[in-house]
């Protein structure tokens, strides 16, 4: 049996403790108030959360393994150690999409060299049909990286009626207004506020006609957000994300320098935008904190490839979102781990107990310990991921990562 013990942070309270685990069983036997004197102690600044989960990644690795140079289940593992994090989703959007039972079983197999649980989005596209086995779903509603989209709504519906009661995840843009809009100067006029908040609606309809469960990624305007409240407030089953970049980073901030850094689908808003994001954060609205991590290379960024390698930064951001954001640290337990483990908790495997980003008996001793004492100003040279690089390079954030553990021992990113 062994024991940690300092200050615990749950989606429910915060409190002086001590855990005890079976590094054998992975699962934690018992939690209790007071510091045992025989425990791992960790104090001075330490907070231990529930493992961190990152439900919105692009590991980039398939049975074809074409993509495999930008990212792969080991690295993407390491990439999401390193940033205090111990279970991800990884999204379908694959040379050889996983969108029928083969093709799944296939990239599924792929995932157990992984140094932490990877669950997997099956994807939904102009042909496809539900799996025989549970699985959560994503859709991207208009184009965006790879050929898994649609060109128009009534398309999307079309292939939607056979998905009644499915787990789907939406990537909010209107195929639409993207054509509308493909001769615009920039990125982010190529990508307006509108493409997101007219998908939002059709979304919305498709979750509450078909009674799907439904999630709504990496969301990032005021106006849209206002829908998906309201949405909630009358019964839709509907959650949302929102990233790290989202977060901290506006149009106001983009330069000829780094505009390239900070392309992505969708892009940055303006500062209203990113303010409603960190206000839905403290109202409860936003669900999630994921970060979309999309490694391309460096070469490819510099070619005007969309997507951000963040997957590395994920703690060291959630110390920034505490000290800096000053959002609660119960707030941080539920959106970084128990709504992703209660997201992710239907297709665990039983090695699981009774599931992830919990802190009581019989959940997996999965812990994200941070330091909120110690600064760290993070480097290129600390990038785990394959893709070399990082927004940010340079950038001092006002905490650290302590310790990792997973299913009972503590693990470290190679």
């Amino acid at each position: 049996m062994e024991k940690i013990a300092g200050k615990i942070v749950t989606h429910e309270r915060e409190f002086e403790g001590t855990i005890s685990f079976d590094p054998n069983s992975g699962l934690i036997t018992a939690v209790k108030e007071g510091i045992d004197p025989d425990a791992r102690l960790f104090s001075d600044g330490s907070v231990i959360f529930p493992g961190f989960g990152d439900i919105h990644i692009h590991a980039r690795e398939d049975v074809s393994g074409k993509h495999t140079y930008k990212e792969d289940f080991i690295s993407a593992g390491n990439a999401a150690i390193n940033g205090g994090v111990i279970h991800v989703a990884d999204m379908p959007n694959n040379p050889v999409p996983p969108i029928d039972d083969e093709t799944y079983s296939a990239k599924q197999a792929l995932t157990k060299k992984a140094p932490i649980h990877i669950t997997l989005y099956a994807g939904i596209g102009p042909h496809t049909k539900p799996l025989t086995k549970k699985v959560p779903y994503k859709v991207f509603m208009g184009p965006s990286i790879g050929e898994l989209f649609f060109h128009d709504n009534p398309s999307l519906e079309e292939i939607i009626k056979h998905y009644v009661g499915q787990d789907i995840s939406f990537h909010c843009e209107d195929p639409e207004i993207l054509i509308a809009n493909q001769s615009q100067p920039t990125h982010e006029e190529r990508r307006p506020k509108e493409a997101e908040t007219v998908a939002t609606d059709f979304a919305l309809y498709l979750i509450e006609k078909y009674n799907l469960k439904g999630k709504l990624c990496h969301y990032s305007t005021k106006d849209g957000l206002s829908k998906i409240i309201a949405a909630k407030k009358r019964g839709v089953n509907v959650t949302c994300e929102v990233t790290p970049t989202h977060l901290m980073f506006d149009t106001d901030m983009l330069t000829e320098t780094n505009h390239k850094w900070f392309q992505m689908n969708p892009p940055l808003r303006g500062k209203e935008d990113r303010e409603a994001m960190v206000k839905g954060i403290l109202d409860g609205h936003i669900d999630y904190l994921a970060t979309d991590h999309a490694p391309h290379s460096i070469e490819e960024k510099q070619k005007g490839t969309s997507g951000i390698s963040q997957l590395d930064t994920y703690g060291l951001f959630v110390t920034y979102m505490i000290l800096k954001l000053n959002i609660p640290m119960t707030t941080i337990a539920k959106i970084c781990s128990k709504n992703p483990g209660e997201f992710v908790a239907p297709y665990l495997p039983s090695e699981f107990g009774k599931g992830v980003g919990v802190i009581n008996e019989g959940y997996a001793a999965n812990f994200s310990i941070l330091n909120l004492k110690k600064p760290v100003e993070f480097q290129k040279s600390m990038v785990k991921s394959k893709s070399g690089w990082s927004p940010f390079e340079g950038f001092k954030f006002p905490g650290s990562i302590e310790a990792v553990y997973f299913l009972g021992k503590e693990i470290h990113a190679k």
